[in-house]
């Protein structure tokens, strides 16, 4: 297992995901790429969206640098 601070879990294959609500996902791939910003459309696997989010010193970046998700209103707090 690899864990990248501004990216993916990198887990060696096969692996299967169970999730909160007991759905199951399943890669038979070497490596496997995981989603721990929870921006993937192809969530738990990561789709790079990761990479679109802007530093946090952007002036249309939240407070913690994340980008709103579509339909998500930003925190001005």
């Amino acid at each position: 297992m690899v864990l990248n601070r501004e990216g993916p879990v990198l887990v060696e294959g096969p692996v299967e995901v169970v999730g909160d609500d007991g759905t199951t996902a399943r890669s038979d791939r070497f490596v496997v790429a995981l989603c721990t910003c929870r921006r993937s459309r192809a969530y738990p696997w990561c789709d790079t969206s990761h990479r679109r989010r802007r530093p946090a010193a952007s002036p249309q970046g939240g407070t913690d640098g994340r980008q709103p998700r579509e339909g998500e209103e930003e925190s001005r707090t």
